[in-house]
């Protein structure tokens, strides 16, 4: 019995069976090089310029900052990236196939590891879209603020109970001595209540523009991730001109803790060439361009986060950094506030890009999942119109909106990095696995130095997330639970239904 039970656990399918089981699928293939790279860009860029970075800098509660050392951490985690990127190549190339990581540890490590790594990727793009969301909303009051003078005081200044979750809130008065029941209202004086208006907004919205169509929603996102390129690049030039030095001292205010620390929470960004392999099986020639848009997002992004960041650091002390809309914030530091008012609708909107990429991959792991039997059969349901898997977007939708009335942007960021680092420990691994197992694939594209690469990348990713350890509290909590409630779905429901005629 405990024999056919592990022969379960580990059963995997063969790279074929899974590119002829895709074929079956009723996705339409749209998209080319090109889509895939501002899905790229958008995802990264987005996430760790508009949302992370100021974060990364000043440190959190629980986690030191690394101070303008910022561009050293954006180096050490571009690294650890570039050979899980280098992995994420080759096997997207081979099996080009909507799941990402999953779908590739299927094909490698069998049954059960695949379900546990999809599970972590539901926790790194559902969650981590509350990060985003988080963000989204600061930049908007940012830019209602703008327009003070010709919007009423209630749109402008409106509760803070309506635009941000329980926990920030708490967080807040806490550090500034207020009393919190001036900030949100309570039933019965006891349950909390917060309801972030703004994001179930853009949760709608998103939803409705990814059921119409994946090239449809990819032409949103060009428009939104050009505008952010402008936005970001005029930031650059034009703050290069009020940058000082002294700013830049102390460099490494909390030392290498500050700068490991700072390439963790960094990381958060990354996940964004995941993304692009989600959209593998709408992609017309998945195996040159998946490779293309990959590496081309993290060499793009890694020389963008430097210049952002030697800039952002160069302008404001870290103490003034604001975290939520630092570029905004630095801007008006400088008297820059036409430029930053046009920072915020910029940034508004490639955050809703950033958003709708985020949605986008996790309907599609979730997609993979469904067909392959782990999750109920309605999720695959596909739109007979749209060809769009519709059930899952509103489901992802509704699970966001959910999330966002209590995680808040830290912590929802250190919990996707624990998935993040997990999936690209993953991706190494099955590249050094398929080279053993099935070494005549066809490799339109192949990592160099393997196993050596492969395993640099599982050293570099397993070292940040265990000194992570060290320093986080309640992420370092909730993670392991997430797995274990992934383990009992399984156990429940997953295993049981596989094994069904």
């Amino acid at each position: 019995m405990i024999k056919k039970i592990a022969s379960n656990l580990s059963t995997r399918k063969t790279a074929q069976e899974l590119i002829e089981r895709a074929k079956t699928g009723s996705l339409k293939k749209t998209l080319n090089a090109f889509d895939l790279f501002i899905i790229g860009i958008g995802a990264v860029v987005g996430t760790g310029i508009l949302t992370i970075v100021g974060t990364a800098i000043q440190g959190t509660p629980e986690s030191p900052g690394a101070g303008p050392a910022i561009i050293i951490s954006m180096v050490l985690a571009a690294i650890a990236c570039l050979f899980s990127a280098l992995c994420y190549s080759e096997v997207a190339s081979i099996i080009p196939v909507s799941g990402s990581v999953y779908t590739y540890c299927y094909a490698t490590l069998g049954e059960f590891a695949a379900w546990i790594i999809g599970w972590v990727l539901m926790l790194n793009y559902v969650i981590g879209n509350v990060t985003v969301a988080s963000s989204w909303c600061g930049y908007l009051t940012q830019l209602l603020k703008g327009f003070s003078n010709y919007l009423p005081s209630f749109i402008v200044n409106f509760p803070l109970w309506l635009r941000s979750d329980v926990r920030s809130i708490y967080n807040m008065c806490s550090k500034y001595g207020l009393d919190v029941h001036d900030k949100m209202p309570f039933l019965f004086d006891k349950i909390p209540v917060a309801i972030n208006i703004p994001v179930i907004l853009l949760t709608l919205v998103v939803t409705i523009i990814l059921i119409k169509g994946i090239k449809e929603s990819t032409r949103f996102a060009t428009i939104m991730v050009c505008l952010n390129l402008f936005m970001i690049l005029s930031f650059v030039i034009v703050g290069a001109f009020y940058v000082k030095p002294e700013n830049w001292i102390p460099f490494a205010p909390n030392g290498a803790t500050g700068i490991l620390m700072g390439a963790f929470i960094i990381f958060f960004a990354y996940i964004g060439f995941d993304a692009v392999s989600t959209a593998a099986e709408e992609t017309k020639n998945p195996q040159k361009d998946l490779p293309i848009a990959i590496l081309g997002t993290l060499l793009f992004c890694t020389i963008l986060y430097i210049l952002v960041a030697l800039v952002l650091t160069g302008i404001a002390p870290i103490s003034q950094i604001n975290s939520s809309a630092p570029i905004a914030a630095a801007l008006h530091m400088i008297n820059k506030d036409y430029l930053a008012g046009f920072i915020s609708v910029a940034a508004v909107c490639a955050l809703a890009s950033v958003f709708l990429i985020c949605q986008l991959a996790s309907t599609r792991i979730l997609y993979a999942m469904s067909r392959d039997r782990f999750l109920p059969r309605v999720l695959r349901v596909i739109h007979k119109k749209h060809r769009t898997p519709h059930v899952l977007t509103w489901s992802v939708g509704l699970v966001i909106i959910a999330c966002s009335l209590f995680m808040d942007l830290n912590i929802s960021a250190e919990l996707c990095n624990y998935g993040t680092f997990t999936a690209f420990i993953a991706i190494c691994i099955a590249v050094i696995i398929l080279r053993k197992t099935e070494p005549n694939l066809k490799r339109p594209f192949k990592v160099p130095f393997v196993p050596l690469f492969p395993i640099l990348g599982i050293i570099s990713c397993t070292g940040l997330m265990v000194y992570s350890l060290k320093q986080l509290t309640s992420s370092a909590i909730m993670f392991p639970i997430w797995i274990l409630i992934g383990i009992i779905i399984y156990i429940k429901f997953s295993y049981k239904n596989l094994r069904k005629n």
